[in-house]
């Protein structure tokens, strides 16, 4: 039997820094966001020991280094060896080096479809126990919807769906390494003021237009990188109810509450960058799609 399941990418609404643990880990309060831009993999049991991973629309390693490959180690390790070796197939959608959280959707759905493989029935939280194992979004891609998210991402608290809207997403070409940015953004002299508390009274109240005003990432004031402004000021152009950085980037994502209008904005940006996606809300984890007999 074959599993397939997805998971969505994620969004930061507001990203703050709020603290280093003595490990070195960056301690965090964050709005997240997942959409419908998801990632796909396919699992099945193989009958040779070990873990066999394939990926298509990416070049990226196919060993421990790869996130879908130590989400099914970690799978295998805590359920006792119930599969005599796994195969994987990875599809991928979500821009690397972007700050969606396209690696973690990649471990999120592995392991989504090798609970329902294995037959264990591990919980949700289960699941997020183990995900937190391979990497801090891993959790909310998972449980997915709209969450706050604290300590190093992983401890998450639900929030109401926002409004409808639509979401454009463009990965311009510039980018800078997690590590890059992490460094800049504790050498900073002044990082923006928390909003997180004001964009939390606003997706409880339905208020859309104030969730687009509202967005703050402390990475978008530090970095700076001229594709990533040169797409705010298209987005603006096309009447965004609010725009910026997703992550650490270099991915830039706009908020809108007409379809034409974003429409019309998501084709500008593909004329400059490939990497440009129109999405929806997507309160959906990560889920089982289908079961196929081999």
């Amino acid at each position: 039997m074959r599993v397939t399941a997805t998971a969505p990418a994620k969004i930061n609404l507001t990203l703050d820094i709020t603290g280093r643990r003595e490990d070195g880990y960056h301690l965090v309060h964050t709005i997240l966001q997942g959409i419908s831009l998801r990632e796909s993999v396919v699992v099945w049991e193989e009958k040779n020991p070990g873990i066999a991973l394939a990926i298509t629309g990416a070049d990226l390693p196919v060993d421990e280094r790869n996130t879908a490959w130590k989400a099914a180690a970690v799978f295998q390790e805590k359920t006792g060896h119930l599969l005599r070796g796994i195969g994987i197939r990875v599809h991928k959608r979500v821009p690397m080096g972007a700050g969606l959280a396209g690696g973690s959707a990649d471990a999120a759905a592995v392991l989504a479809a090798l609970n329902e493989l294995a037959g264990t029935r591990l919980r949700p939280d289960e699941l997020c126990g183990l995900g937190e194992q391979v990497g801090a979004d891993v959790p909310f891609c998972i449980l997915g919807g709209t969450a706050v998210g604290t300590g190093i991402g992983t401890i998450l608290n639900p929030l109401p769906d926002l409004p409808d809207c639509w979401i454009v997403v463009a990965k311009p070409d510039d980018s800078i390494s997690t590590a890059e940015a992490y460094r800049k953004l504790d050498t900073a002299a002044d990082l923006p003021v928390s909003r997180a508390s004001v964009m939390e009274d606003a997706i409880c109240s339905g208020d859309l237009i104030t969730v687009g005003r509202e967005l703050c990432n402390a990475f978008d004031a530090v970095t700076s990188l001229p594709g990533v402004e040169e797409i705010k000021r298209v987005m603006r152009a096309h009447r965004t109810l609010g725009c910026q950085m997703t992550g650490s980037g270099s991915a830039v994502f706009g908020l809108f509450d007409e379809w034409a209008a974003a429409e019309r904005c998501a084709a500008v940006l593909k004329l400059q960058w490939e990497e440009t996606f129109l999405c929806r809300l997507d309160p959906a984890g990560a889920r089982v799609e289908r079961e196929n007999g081999l």
